[in-house]
């Protein structure tokens, strides 16, 4: 069974720093590509950011990018999203999920997601 832990949410002022976790488990984890999406009140959930296996290759929402980083740990079997310069936009709950062999940043498999972690940005 895949599990995905997302972990390290929290309210943080206006251009501060959060690092997010999701630990997995139940998968051969550094056999897949991960990512990072994102849901706010009363929208959609989307992309934020994604690392193939290998961590070589990142990707990354324009919305997001150059104040976020991805990284994985692939012997922690752990990906993470260091949040800096945060923004009211960014209060969202965050979740992680495997993406299969390449970042496709489509949301997904549905049957992983777990329960994520929120982050509020205080203005």
């Amino acid at each position: 069974q895949v599990r995905l832990v997302e972990s390290g949410g929290g309210l943080v002022q206006l251009g501060g720093s959060l690092r997010l976790s999701c630990a997995a488990s139940g998968l051969t984890f550094s056999s897949y590509a991960m990512a990072w999406f994102r849901q706010a009140p009363g929208k959609v959930r989307e992309f934020v950011a994604g690392i193939d296996w290998s961590g070589d290759s990142t990707y990354y929402a324009d919305s997001v990018k150059g104040r976020f980083t991805i990284s994985r740990d692939n012997a922690k079997k752990t990906v993470y999203l260091q949040m800096n310069s945060l923004k009211s936009e960014d209060t969202a709950v965050y979740y992680c999920n495997v993406q299969g062999a390449i970042v496709t940043m489509a949301a997904g498999p549905a049957d992983y997601w777990g329960q994520g972690t929120q982050v509020t940005v205080s203005s």
